[in-house]
């Protein structure tokens, strides 16, 4: 008996149906994460569509139907459809012609089963009839949805090869939706795992993020370290921030505060912010990303005295970064709304203080009071003033 797909809230949308009603009769099935994940009741972010159709046929109908689209891949063979509900990418049916393990020369092809043959996992090459919802499966992906196994399409050294990305996707699926580590995917991503070093910064540092965003990469991160991956990826990890990021994630889990990739990613580095910066630009990580993990590796035993004060010097995302890789709870932050410092230089000027340096430091030791002394209201920073002028 055939299987169907579960007519989640997304099959049914009207812009949808008319996407496929402009490419014609069998010339769409849904194909990959959408059709994953509505089999295994989660949720459906991007919806991506296959068809035998070539990228111009594509545009042309979609015009005819009033329905805009970008061409953001045509030497690959995708039209985005800009349509209500989240934009789709529509895809033209290919296979590889050659690879290098780092991009790949195409040809588009007429057979479902070619366009599946050149997917990365069996349970990514599942495809679906957007009008039955019958769900066709060419390598067994639904019997690996359903014991939960991530298994490569075919020979995994040979996928690898074609993309070496997909050892770290490996890895990423296998964290999301695996129980048992496959051997076979395991023995390949070993051997080919220094083929990651022919890869750009940028797609091991997105693949890497959203690996540790997942709810609980520990295990998983701990078998790449085994197998010799994540020394290439991120030769800084050792041991000791193996332990650190399971203890930051089981912190996070008692304070019930939602995962983050790049804080447990500042977990598996050293706390020393040379590193951590230096590491965020290699990952092609933005500024404020490599500011953070800086700021996240200057953490210190003194951080926990008290979380509010760190909170105003270093800013809230950082502080609590920092605490919760020191398995502090995240009591302090509750009801408390980072405050301002309400003295300026010109009160201290209207004193008699002259402009320049005196007046900056008097102000930085005003405000190192107010800090310590939990950050007082208005009169009492006007009485510290008042204090400190007289000492002057």
């Amino acid at each position: 008996m055939a299987k169907t797909l579960p007519a989640a809230e997304w099959t049914k949308r009207p812009a949808l149906a008319a996407l496929v009603a402009a490419l014609g009769n069998g010339n769409a099935r849904w194909v990959g994460g959408a059709v994953r994940d509505t089999l295994l009741g989660t949720p459906v972010s991007d919806i991506d569509c296959a068809t035998p159709l070539l990228p111009e046929e594509v545009i042309a109908r979609l015009k005819d139907a009033g329905i805009r689209s970008v061409p953001t891949g045509l030497a690959h063979g995708t039209v985005t459809a800009l349509v209500e509900g989240g934009n789709v990418e529509i895809t033209t049916l290919r296979h590889d012609v050659s690879t290098d393990g780092r991009r790949a020369t195409v040809k588009f092809a007429s057979e479902w089963k070619d366009d599946a043959a050149r997917r990365d996992f069996t349970i990514n090459a599942l495809y679906a009839d957007p009008d039955t919802l019958e769900v066709h499966d060419y390598f067994g992906g639904l019997a690996d949805l359903e014991a939960r196994t991530v298994r490569f399409i075919g020979d995994a050294r040979e996928r690898i090869r074609e993309d070496h990305l997909r050892i770290l996707r490996y890895f990423r699926f296998q964290a999301r939706f695996g129980a048992d580590l496959d051997e076979e995917a395991e023995k390949a991503c070993s051997e080919l795992a220094e083929t990651l070093e022919a890869l750009s910064r940028e797609r091991v540092g997105w693949e890497l993020l959203n690996l540790l965003g997942l709810p609980d990469p520990a295990p998983t991160i701990n078998r790449t370290h085994e197998l010799g991956v994540l020394q290439v990826v991120l030769p800084e990890s050792g041991k000791r921030e193996l332990v650190k990021l399971a203890e930051l994630i089981e912190a996070e889990r008692r304070t019930r505060t939602a995962p983050d990739g790049l804080r447990r990613l500042a977990a598996l580095l050293p706390a020393l912010p040379t590193i951590a910066i230096s590491v965020g630009k290699r990952l092609r990580l933005s500024r404020q990303q490599c500011g953070r993990l800086g700021c996240a590796a200057e953490r210190n035993d003194q951080d926990q005295a008290d979380p509010r004060a760190l909170a105003y010097r270093a800013g809230i995302e950082c502080a609590v970064d920092r605490l919760l890789m020191a398995g502090a709870d995240l009591s302090a932050f509750e009801g408390w709304d980072l405050p301002d410092f309400p003295l300026k230089g010109g009160a201290i000027v209207q004193h008699g203080i002259k402009p320049g340096p005196q007046v900056a430091r008097i102000l930085s030791e005003i405000e190192d009071q107010w800090i310590a002394e939990g950050f007082p209201d208005n009169l009492r920073v006007s009485a510290i003033l008042e204090s400190k002028l007289a000492q002057e």
